[in-house]
């Protein structure tokens, strides 16, 4: 009887999440099987190593677990995001509600399975997992890239995610904040869901993913600044982040009155491996309304390879305000795009309907082609008639468009209704054209109202706002352009806390950017490497100049802020008049690498025959280089005489450096082995997509580098770096 008493005095414990002046805290495993309100307090449950294994399982039918604004956190505030580990809270049951939760520190925050009608409500997942990017100001690292194509078997997970819903039928999710991590809501194999009024910025992945997930409504969103790969006027690549995601399979969706700016992707859909296998499928008869999908780097809203209508949203300062690679039965109406290079672009598109859209100061306004061939292994292309055609084009404004029309290799053009200011346009002469009633007008004020007209039916009659639905459009006072998507090694820089960006370089003058909260000063208390700096103290936001030190390799500037307080990237609270220190830094150290290539055969292969290859790199080489930087990336053969695939480098270097504690960053694909003066100190040698290997040394004085590379085929990349710890 005294041991069943004890099981239940500590159950109850365990659930209720006992008060602190009882310095009882939950032990990871619990289990929440009953309605709980839980003391307002923070846990310390540090997560596991796999996502599979819960720190707590909330399990049953019909329940409330109402957290109360308690937090339950898996990490310290000193740890790395790229460490955390382990899933938080595990879902299972039917018709169970989580509210006021904070949960972070964690690979995976939050996940349900065979969820039916879960509601997660007022809760924020904000500052759990996410990678350390690679890339730099200057390069890209090709590791940095995402791969969402597979999730039958769960592969999303090894990017972690805030909240992961896995065949969650009629769930509603309303009014999360997720920030400071990389994964935001995905859902796989959930259906007729309401997800709305949700704060999904600043992360470097993807605000909201859906794999197999139909007929769910995903409407009033904040999903700005969901990014990674983009270095303002350097590359524009976004590396496969987004604001929304459709991949495989995910139809019948209405995505409306969503703000998703400043992502890689605004809105990028993909129909998916089976469709892309056999041409059968795809992620169709999707509704895309009334969205803000400006300054992508890469394009406002991608459609590919599916059916789908895409309504009267809005895109300014993309590449491609819409791609609309090989889809057919597609309704583009109503949109504004706005400083974009190209307006509408698709490739082997047929039966569109472009209509009613306003193109302004874009580049080139509608790009329609074919290309002469076929990837042998699409078996979309095999089993569908993909050829370029059917295109219905009328009714659009044109107003300062360079070249309106870029049309090739399309048959059955119908051209008509549009109107053109200041536009340079020709009828397209390729396959069967009509091109009628089209007007060149002289002021831009004629152009008539109709795209409001078909925007105001779609509204009221298709696709009205929900009755509690959030303007979710980024506030007036908020920085924005393509200008203010800063971003390092943790991801997009979020404007609240203190930070300083290298913006430009001119000669020895360098230009920084120093963004911060309002009501607050700066100073630079030290720095190393410059003569002189334009300023030395003020407030946000503020322009630096420093001229460098000739000859300076190890660039310092070290600062302090104090003012109000602000929340951190690390979501850690600095107090107002706490001082603050941030710094800037940047190593310098210019080596100039003897690259060799050759080619290799099955007899000299690097992973099967070791040593017919180490005798092929002692050999001639087919081409030498000769780089300051030891930085490539391969689509095809290096050069005259080599191989597209099955080729290897050797990359050698001499170099002098001042004594201290150093990292060394070698990305590869493939395989790549590095040694440092005849000491092995990377082996990563095997076949595998783009990875970074790091190690940290002793250096001062002379020394020597080796860095041997094969290529086994498709792309390729070898980049090696050096910083100063």
């Amino acid at each position: 009887m005294q041991r069943l008493f004890l099981v239940f005095f500590s159950l109850f414990f365990l659930i209720t999440a006992c008060k602190k002046e009882m310095r009882f805290c939950p032990e990871a495993g619990g289990v929440i099987s009953q309605s709980v309100i839980l003391e307002r307090d923070t846990f310390r449950l540090e997560g596991n190593d796999s996502v599979k294994v819960p720190v707590l399982t909330i399990a049953g039918n019909n329940l409330t677990v109402d957290f109360n604004g308690a937090v339950l956190t898996g990490a310290d505030n000193e740890k790395r995001p790229d460490r955390f580990s382990g899933l938080g809270i595990l879902i299972k049951g039917k018709n169970i509600t989580l509210k006021n939760a904070t949960v972070r520190g964690y690979k995976v925050a939050v996940m349900a399975i065979q969820a039916d009608s879960l509601r997660l409500v007022d809760c924020d997942f904000s500052y759990n997992y996410r990678q350390r990017l690679k890339s730099t100001r200057e390069r890209e690292d090709m590791s940095d890239w995402l791969s969402y194509h597979h999730n039958d078997d769960d592969e999303w997970l090894r990017y972690g995610a805030a909240v992961y819903l896995k065949k969650c039928n009629g769930a509603l999710v309303k009014n999360i904040k997720i920030t400071g991590g990389q994964n935001g809501l995905m859902l796989t194999g959930c259906n007729g869901g309401v997800f709305y009024n949700n704060n999904i910025q600043f992360n470097s992945g993807v605000g909201i993913g859906l794999y197999r997930s139909s007929y769910n409504k995903i409407m009033h969103n904040r999903l700005d600044w969901n990014v990674r790969g983009y270095s303002h006027g350097i590359y524009q690549r976004g590396q496969d982040s987004a604001g929304i995601l459709v991949y495989e399979q995910s139809s019948g969706n209405v995505f409306a009155y969503n703000s998703a700016t400043h992502s890689g992707d605004g809105f990028f859909l993909w129909a998916g491996q089976t469709t892309m296998d056999t041409g059968r499928g795809g992620c169709n008869d999707n509704l895309v309304f009334k969205n803000d999908f400006s300054f992508s780097p890469t394009n406002g809203v991608e459609i590919t390879f599916s059916s789908n209508d895409i309504i009267c949203n809005k895109m300014e300062e993309c590449k491609y305000g819409i791609w609309g690679g090989y889809s057919y039965d597609t309704k583009i109406e109503g949109n504004y795009i706005e400083n974009c290079r190209y307006g509408i672009a698709t490739e082997h598109g047929n039966n569109f309907d472009i209509s009613f859209n306003f193109f302004k100061n874009t580049n080139t306004g509608i790009k329609i082609w074919e290309r002469e061939s076929q990837p042998a292994d699409w078996g979309f292309a095999r089993n569908r008639n993909v050829e370029s055609r059917n295109f219905s084009i009328t009714d659009n404004h044109f107003s300062g468009v360079k070249k309106v029309f870029d049309i090739e290799n399309t048959d059955s053009l119908a051209i008509a209704n549009n109107l053109f200011f200041n536009s340079g346009y020709d009828a397209p002469r390729t396959g069967l054209v009509v091109f009628s009633k089209n007007k060149k007008i002289k002021k831009e004020s004629a152009l008539p109202a109709q795209e409001a007209i078909v925007c105001g039916q779609y509204k009221n009659e298709t696709v009205p706002p929900l009755a509690d639905g959030l303007r979710a459009e980024l506030p007036a006072d908020q920085l924005k352009g393509r200008q203010y998507i800063l971003v390092d090694e943790w991801g997009p820089y979020d404007f609240r806390s203190p930070s300083i960006w290298l913006r430009g370089i001119n000669g020895n003058k360098y230009t920084f950017l120093l963004l911060g909260p309002p009501q607050g000063n700066y100073k630079i208390t030290d720095g190393k490497g410059w003569t002189g700096l334009n300023r030395v103290s003020g407030a946000f936001p503020a322009t630096l100049i420093a001229t460098k030190k000739e000859g300076a390799e190890w660039l310092v500037l070290n600062l302090e802020y104090i003012g109000e307080g602000f929340t951190d990237r690390w979501g850690r609270f600095n107090k107002k008049g706490k001082i603050y220190p941030f710094a800037f830094k940047r190593l310098e150290k210019k080596i100039k690498w003897k690259v060799r290539f050759y080619n290799y055969d099955e007899n000299t292969d690097p992973v099967n025959q070791p040593e017919a290859f180490k005798k092929l790199i002692h050999t001639n080489p087919v081409k030498t280089e000769i780089k300051e930087e030891l930085y490539f990336t391969w689509w095809e053969s290096p050069g005259a005489g080599l191989q597209a695939d099955r080729f290897a480098t050797v990359s050698q270097a001499d170099f002098e450096i001042k004594k201290g504690r150093y990292k060394m960053r070698l990305t590869s694909d493939d395989g790549a082995r590095l040694w440092l003066d005849d000491q092995l100190l990377i082996d990563h040698w095997d076949i595998h997509e783009p990875a970074t290997d790091e190690i940290e040394v002793e250096l001062g004085g002379r020394h020597h580098l080796e860095i041997r590379h094969f290529e086994a085929g498709g792309f390729g990349t070898l980049a090696w770096r050096l910083d100063k710890l």
